[in-house]
């Protein structure tokens, strides 16, 4: 199945975040905090997302709470507004 964002819209993959602690300490699935971190999956051909310079497979940081969640195939995904995103990894 293939989902292409409309507009200034992206899709975004969340990345999970870490089962332990830099120390070893196992964290329980409750006490794991989302990483607001993900990988682009599609981008919507929107004239301010394709100013931003994005391309599929980059890293990007976005709000804690940004986005609409999206779950297909046992995937976690969301889509962000083009303003959602704060930054990208290289």
């Amino acid at each position: 199945m293939q989902i292409k964002p409309l507009g200034d819209r992206v899709l975004v993959q969340v990345l999970e975040s870490e089962g332990t602690t830099a120390s070893g300490i196992v964290l329980p699935e409750s006490a794991k905090e989302k990483k607001a971190q993900g990988k682009l999956i599609a981008i919507g051909d929107g004239e301010k997302v394709t100013k931003l310079g994005l391309a599929v497979g980059d890293v990007v940081i976005f709000g804690k709470y940004a986005g609409d969640e999206v779950e297909m195939e046992d995937e976690e995904y969301k889509i962000l507004k083009e303003d959602e995103i704060l930054a990208v990894v290289k």
